[in-house]
């Protein structure tokens, strides 16, 4: 079996990686250093089970900037590309989806077409209206940057938008390509699909904001968060995990998931979604009036990815946190080592850490790391637990 995979991000790879232990993979992307890692078996992203698989497994699996070669005569394409939020139109960019189904739809016409790119309620359902072909299928992916492949390894569950014998043979492929046994598998109509992918990435950020609050208002009236924290998730309702305070919800999909949720609630009465997008701007808001209140010079930005074990910057909370305190006047310098800048939004980028120690008078970090550990009096962190989540 063939299948092509387009977009060679975290979704796209880990997805090429799980099912080329079983059938030749041919992974489809625009940026040629991307292919060219693929292809000398190396990982243009930060993912360590993904390393390890290239480096080590016996994977069918090439990598290719041609449309022709990568989809001609495939048995299933998944689209992988990203859909970042506009802010204009209020909802998702799928351009870069909606190109790939159009060269699938060339190179491929009738072989089925399994979306991975998160997508607004609806789309899928239009999209087979307008081309006519009802082989269009979306599948949600439930991942977490830089474990994005042990996640296809161990799933929570598998979920396609489809009743049909294509949609049963596609989620046949990801549980044989698992290592987890028994992997709960639901078929439903595509929309309903499309639905479960943005109200559970929702329903995470409610719990990041529901503990950032609780921590805004420790921090607020003198009380240890930590032991508040603790209390409530004795409750087995609500349990001890994904309760760790941060800056804020960031990373490639909270934010885009919850604003297109609220923006597909226009015709809905409601409160809750709104209050979440909401919430995560005035967490910002009140870190930053937290640092300025400290009256800092110099600000040091320790890390500008989202988590430990990324490398993605996309909204991650701590840029908020920067462009607030810079809009009062405090100037900034960043260390991140996998920025390949001299500056970041106008603010220096020093890559010597005793250096970037040395020039700031408070430190910020959205998660701690033991290369602070002799600046704890200059460290200004919601991280109460040392972990992720």
């Amino acid at each position: 079996m063939k299948i092509a995979v387009a977009g060679l991000g975290y979704v796209g790879l880990s997805n090429a990686v799980l099912l080329a232990q079983h059938s030749t993979v041919v992974a489809l992307d625009i940026d040629e250093a991307r292919v060219a890692a693929v292809t000398a078996r190396q990982s243009p992203i930060e993912d360590a089970d993904i390393v390890r698989f290239l480096a080590e497994r016996p994977l069918d699996l090439t990598a290719t900037t041609e449309a022709r070669l990568a989809l001609s005569g495939a048995d299933f394409v998944i689209v992988a590309t990203p859909t970042n939020y506009d802010p204009r139109t209020n909802g998702f960019d799928t351009t870069s989806v909606e190109a790939v189904i159009a060269l699938a739809r060339r190179h491929a016409p009738t072989t089925p077409i399994i979306v991975k790119s998160t997508v607004p309620v609806g789309f899928t359902s239009r999209l087979r209206s307008e081309t006519g072909f009802n082989g269009i299928i979306f599948s949600p992916e439930f991942l977490r940057e830089g474990l994005a492949l042990h996640d296809n390894l161990y799933p929570s569950r598998i979920v396609v938008g489809d009743k049909g014998e294509a949609a049963r043979r596609f989620a046949d492929l990801l549980a044989r390509g698992a290592i987890a046994q028994d992997v709960p598998v639901l078929f439903t109509d595509s929309t309903e699909a499309e639905a479960i992918k943005l109200f559970a990435n929702t329903f995470l950020a409610m719990r990041v904001a529901y503990f950032n609050e609780l921590d805004s208002y420790a921090l607020m009236h003198g009380l240890d968060p930590r032991a508040i924290i603790q209390g409530v998730g004795l409750d087995p309702r609500v349990g001890d995990y994904y309760n760790n305070p941060s800056f804020g919800y960031g990373g490639y999909c909270l934010p885009k998931d919850t604003k297109q949720l609220l923006a597909n609630y226009s015709a809905v009465p409601q409160n809750l979604i709104a209050a979440i997008v909401e919430s995560n701007r005035t967490r910002k808001d009140f870190i930053a009036d937290q640092i300025i209140a400290r009256n800092p010079r110099t600000v040091g930005v320790y890390r500008l990815v989202m988590k430990e074990g990324s490398d993605n910057f996309r909204d991650s909370a701590i840029q908020g946190i920067m462009k607030r305190i810079k809009a009062k006047g405090i100037a900034c310098v960043v260390y991140e080592p996998a920025l390949d800048a001299d500056d970041f939004f106008h603010s220096p980028v020093e890559r010597d850490l005793d250096a970037f120690k040395a020039k700031s008078d408070l430190i910020i970090a959205n998660r701690r790391h033991d290369d602070l550990a002799d600046v704890a009096d200059k460290l200004f962190t919601r991280d109460l637990l040392q972990r992720d989540t």
